[in-house]
């Protein structure tokens, strides 16, 4: 590639499990890049085991951006993610570096790609009465006064729907008429290179169920009971985090551990299929297939060649 070429952001996206922070530390090291962290969760200082934060060594590898940039009593949404990330993308490309964007947050990705659109900022009063509206109450809204939206939104992440049904009410427009149309070859070629890792469903889910375990093994118990003492449970987007929900509802006695162990595996499961929905039907993703015996350096190559070709240095097909 040439050198305007190297310095282009690369956006590596997929499911949750898949294996996109190893892969990312090594195409890093291979590139000359700096990870930034696209996910919602791993802002937050404290939330550690729980979002598979990288840890020390793997920052002393590779520099990383956006993590442990909020508090727990902070609100962080896209605008702030956006903000920061295009400062960092500045910075690393002023040192000769290679961004390279990393996560699963489809909305912070669509947010970068898109743009923010009209929206306005939140309304603390009408926020706090959508919070306290049943969820089916607000979707039938929703279906009424925005079927696109609707049709779309993950509906089970209440947080989504209040802010869709605020800004509705806020503007009196569909949510979905709050963002610029998207064209997604001329954002590609102004915002990245776009890649996606997938791998088949019953590896991925292998994967999830291991990595759950472990996350237990670490302590997300004693992690998830100091970061109440901290005021988990007040923040309502920190708490929608897979693991630390259902571990609060075993420390308030709900259920067993071996119980809320069996339903995080669940959760993560669930959230892994939603986003592989989300990113094939709403991101122009070009997918590397990632098989079980395939290491993190040998897909973070292949990753890089797709780069290259992407960003038309090469005029070879798509390798195999």
């Amino acid at each position: 590639m040439s050198c305007g070429d190297q310095l282009r952001p690369i956006l590596l996206a997929g499911p949750t499990g898949v294996g996109k922070s190893e892969v990312a530390l090594c195409l890093a090291e291979q590139l000359g890049g700096e990870i930034i962290s696209v996910d919602s969760m791993q802002v937050y200082r404290g939330l550690d085991i729980g979002t598979a934060k990288p840890g020390p060594a793997e920052r002393a590898r590779v520099p990383h951006h956006l993590i442990d940039v909020a508090e727990l009593t902070e609100s962080f949404d896209a605008a702030r993610f956006v903000r920061l990330a295009r400062q960092a993308v500045q910075a690393i490309q002023t040192r000769g570096k290679t961004p390279i964007l990393c996560g699963g947050t489809g909305l912070y990705f669509r947010a970068w790609l898109e743009g923010l659109g009209e929206a306005p900022p939140a309304d603390h009063g009408l926020r706090a009465e959508l919070e306290a509206t049943p969820l089916s109450d607000l979707l039938r809204e929703l279906a009424q006064r925005d079927p696109l939206t609707f049709a779309r939104i993950d509906r089970q992440n209440p947080r989504r729907v209040i802010r869709a049904v605020e800004v509705i009410r806020l503007t009196g427009k569909p949510f979905s008429a709050q963002r610029a149309p998207w064209n997604a070859a001329a954002q590609t070629a102004a915002r990245g290179v776009l890649v996606g890792l997938a791998r088949q469903p019953d590896d991925l889910r292998r994967r999830i169920q291991a990595r759950v375990d472990r996350m237990f093994e670490l302590g997300l118990v004693d992690e998830t009971r100091r970061l109440l003492a901290r005021g988990l449970a007040q923040n309502p987007t920190a708490l929608q985090a897979i693991g630390y929900r259902q571990v609060v509802e075993h420390l308030q006695g709900a259920r067993s551990l071996p119980e809320t162990i069996a339903l995080v595996k669940t959760r993560t499961w669930q959230l892994a299929r939603r986003q592989m929905t989300w990113f094939r039907g709403q991101m122009r993703l070009d997918w590397v297939e990632v098989g079980p015996e395939d290491s993190p350096e040998a897909v973070a190559t292949r990753v890089a060649h797709r780069c290259r070709i992407l960003a038309g240095q090469s005029g070879a097909g798509h390798p195999a």
